[in-house]
């Protein structure tokens, strides 16, 4: 057993990282990740872009380094009671994973909100799972008291020198993989601050040339405003989308060493974490959870505010640990953060044919969203996505609509609009008489919604309009017409000549129980 020396936060420095990073023990559960390159990225950034790939761990996170070099080194006594430790993720199937390559009991603490999918995979692993509260922080605090109760290790999930030391082992095998000419930059993401104060240790006491930059979400960014403060700060509250990385306060030992060898920061949107994780999928085929994709979201916001080019720059995407559900809330914004969208609303007269003058004012923009409810009023107000060919688009478009009369306004960055607002626009409408309902389906293409609508001549009034773009073959539209009585025989006509198969949906109850 190798005797490790007890530090207590701000005596730890980058070489004592090094010793414990060089003395840990990982490998009897963690694998060496590969570096992976990223031609589509690099291309578009002007930069070599790698991914030092954690999210190929056993557990599909780098959590399963600290965890099992902590336990690895426990003494006969400690194995002999077990382990606990408190986690709503990763840090959670790392200790269960441990525990059972190394035949110690454990206990997890969860909220009662974590996912079914990293509930099951704890206990897979043979692990005790209690669940408890609805936040990290009430989970913490009863297995605190469990581990008093029961006499148990606590397996940190950062703030502890072996821990943030395992996953300094990160930085060990990066520095064996890379041959790099030039300036080097590593992306880090950053919750607690383990990672990152391993990682940083280790580069600046062997490569103190080396730039690193921590990421952090701007809803959860509890070491940036630790270090602006100079203190450690506790957060009221944090986002939930980056789940992996939502700490209200940061480890003592890790600010400490974030504190000194940390060389800049950055914070990203929502957006902008979607939008990296359609980035690694089009380099790697491989879906990050929001937390995984976090340095590549810093790293592409670092070289468009700093304008770096030509250079080496290296991201840690941690973790792979997604929710299937998830992907709808991604792919709906990652076209946002990339700046290819722009979410507007518009005021159009409340007349037939209104429609297709709108279309027509967007020329040849593909349209990606378009929703309406006819209310009995002059002026309509539709929500509208629409596609972008290139960043800075949007000023021109929206002065474009603004020149020929339409009142705009800009959702794009409007977080209740593109979470909320999107999909309630309208409601009942009783004033809609005479409404009949259809579902259409036609070719995804450029210039098939303005033929759609081209089709319909402004004969029949649109009091119901939903459409929206999945990247499929075919879309598909719900659109409600009103046809007043004696108009049935031509209707009928139009619906054979459209050349769309329609579905009548008036009998739907969904319908019949939200809009009408």
């Amino acid at each position: 057993m190798v005797q490790v020396r007890e530090f207590k936060p701000g005596e730890m420095d980058a070489m004592d990282v090094l010793r414990l990073a060089l003395t840990s023990k990982v490998y009897g559960a963690a694998i060496e990740t590969p570096v992976s390159e990223t031609p589509s990225l690099s291309a578009r950034l002007g930069n070599r872009v790698l991914l030092k790939r954690e999210d190929l761990q056993p557990i599909f996170s780098f959590k399963l380094r600290g965890a099992y070099n902590k336990m690895a080194q426990l003494t006969p006594e400690e194995r002999a009671r077990g382990v606990i430790c408190a986690s709503a993720g990763n840090h959670a199937q790392g200790v269960a994973f441990a525990a059972e390559r190394l035949g110690v009991r454990s206990v997890i603490v969860m909220p009662a909100t974590t996912p079914e999918i990293k509930v099951s995979a704890c206990r897979a692993r043979g692990a005790e799972v209690v669940l408890f509260g609805d936040s990290f922080s009430d989970a913490e605090a009863r297995a605190f008291e469990l581990q008093r109760e029961r006499g148990l290790t606590f397996v940190h999930p950062y703030d502890d020198p072996l821990v943030l030391a395992g996953q300094g082992t990160v930085a060990l095998e990066l520095l064996r993989q890379l041959e790099v000419d030039g300036p080097l930059t590593v992306f880090v993401p950053v919750g607690g601050g383990g990672l990152i104060a391993g990682v940083a240790g280790v580069l600046k006491a062997l490569r103190p040339d080396i730039r690193v930059v921590g990421v952090e979400p701007d809803d959860s960014d509890a070491m940036f405003q630790s270090l602006q403060a100079g203190e450690r700060v506790r957060l009221d509250t944090v986002g939930i989308f980056v789940d992996g990385v939502a700490v209200k306060q940061v480890g003592a030992f890790t600010f400490d060493l974030t504190r000194r060898y940390v060389d800049d920061w950055v914070r990203v949107n929502t957006d902008e974490v979607c939008a990296a994780i359609k980035d690694v999928f089009d380099d790697t085929r491989a879906v990050m959870e929001p937390a995984g994709a976090l340095a590549v979201a810093g790293l592409k916001k670092y070289v468009a505010e700093r304008g770096v080019q030509g250079e080496t720059l290296v991201g840690l995407t941690c973790g792979a640990n997604v929710n299937f559900d998830r992907l709808r809330h991604v792919a709906e914004r990652a076209e946002v953060g990339e700046q290819r969208e722009a979410i507007l609303a518009v005021t159009i007269p409340e007349r037939p044919g209104a429609y297709r003058e709108f279309i027509e004012a967007l020329g040849a923009r593909s349209i990606t969203e378009f929703n309406y409810r006819f209310a009995p009023r002059e002026q309509a107000r539709i929500f509208v996505g629409v596609q972008l060919a290139r960043p800075g688009q949007r000023a021109e478009l929206v002065a474009g609509l603004v020149e020929l009369g339409y009142a705009v306004t800009d959702l794009t960055e409007d977080e209740l609009a593109k979470v909320h607002v999107r999909h309630m626009v309208g409601g009942r409408a009783p004033e809609a008489t005479d409404e009949r309902v259809y579902s259409f389906t036609f070719p995804e293409r450029p210039g098939a919604l303005l033929e759609f609508l081209t089709h319909l001549h402004g004969r029949w009034n649109i009091s119901l309009f939903h459409y929206r773009n999945h990247g499929s073959a075919h879309g598909r539209v719900l659109a409600g017409l009103q046809v007043p009585l004696g108009d049935e025989a031509a209707f009928a006509a139009f619906l054979a000549g459209v050349g769309y198969p329609a579905v009548d949906m008036t009998a739907n109850p969904a319908y019949r129980l939200f809009l009408t």
